[in-house]
């Protein structure tokens, strides 16, 4: 049985605990990120209680995670204080019903009370669909560039 989402079915925005951890995975997954449970427990373990951090999961009633954020604070010399989102995903099964603007919606309130200036993300070149929806957020590209390993 799939749990898919009716349009007017609640959602909710929380903070991700451990439990969380397979469906994150999961989610990760879907995207091209191949990373295990332990892994993800392991992460959210080591940066669970550091403030410049926030790790956010979209739940339905049943507490079934559809979609997760993680945004972290950046100081930088070269511009003011940004919230950079370092990861956001809906399952694919329940795109387009507004769980990623009420993901966004969060980080932003999130960075706004931590003092930041704004919200930057970073995002792979062949997101066609993601670049569509920050768009639609409000967030504009204004920078192309290449990262080194």
């Amino acid at each position: 049985m799939t749990n898919k989402v009716a349009i007017s079915e609640q959602f909710k925005i929380k903070k991700a605990e451990m439990k969380d951890a397979e469906r994150i995975t999961i989610l990760g997954e879907q995207l091209g990120y191949s990373l295990t449970p332990q892994q993800v427990e392991q992460r959210l373990k080591k940066i669970q209680n550091d403030d410049d951090h926030v790790i956010c999961v979209a739940t339905l009633a049943n507490e079934y995670v559809i979609g997760w954020t993680h945004a972290y604070i950046c100081d930088l010399l070269i511009m003011p204080t940004q919230a950079i989102i370092l990861g956001l995903i809906v399952d694919k099964d329940y795109r387009h019903h507004g769980i990623g603007r009420y993901l966004m919606q969060h980080i932003e309130q999130w960075a706004a009370m931590k003092e930041c200036d704004g919200v930057m993300l970073r995002s792979n070149i062949k997101r066609k669909e993601a670049h569509l929806f920050y768009e639609k957020n409000r967030l504009c590209q204004y920078k192309t560039f290449i990262s080194f390993l």
